[in-house]
């Protein structure tokens, strides 16, 4: 399972044949793939990839949040590739890390992108994450371990996140996606 820069170009123009509004966030991506040969590592300081997860319960009604420490809010799970060009294994690492849970499993293709600035913290400078998110879902047991990374986490009704104006406009919007393409 391991996707080259050219497969991840790949998937970024089928992302963006699917969602066309996003076509400019998507060129983005494309030209910092094609541009940076340190994109998937975190020695690039001014910018890198990131993956994470759009984590749905085995039914699809539910996502699960995590109250991350260091931004001090909810978000989904997710992480640097640190030198790894798969960024669908990313997503799949971070939120097994970020949550104990297994049995998780990727479904589909790209699901979101998200160009967002990081904060300086410590010797890190202020950055980019151009984070590519991916659907996994949950099995049967969905008992989650906080770890170091959390404050908390949550299981969350996608139809409630779609809504809550308190969260991260990026959440909303793939709450959204997930309504629209299972309605």
């Amino acid at each position: 399972m391991h996707e080259s820069a050219g497969s991840l170009i790949e998937a970024f123009r089928h992302y963006r044949d699917q969602w066309q509004g996003d076509a400019d966030v998507v060129a983005q991506f494309e030209d910092f793939a094609q541009t940076h040969a340190d994109a998937f590592k975190r020695s690039n300081r001014m910018a890198h990839f990131t993956g994470s997860a759009w984590l749905v319960s085995a039914d699809g009604d539910r996502v699960l949040l995590m109250h991350h420490r260091k931004l001090d809010r909810w978000l989904q799970p997710g992480g640097h590739a640190d030198g790894d060009t798969d960024l669908a294994r990313v997503a799949l690492r971070e939120a097994q890390e970020e949550t104990g849970l297994a049995g998780l499993r990727v479904e589909g293709g790209i699901f979101d992108v998200d160009r967002h600035r990081i904060p300086a913290r410590g010797d890190e400078p202020e950055h980019w994450h151009y984070d590519v998110r991916y659907v996994l879902r949950a099995g049967a047991d969905e008992r989650f371990t906080i770890n170091q990374e959390s404050r908390a986490l949550a299981w969350r009704p996608v139809d409630e996140v779609a809504k809550d104006e308190s969260l991260d406009v990026s959440l909303r919007r793939m709450a959204r996606k997930w309504l629209a393409r299972r309605g």
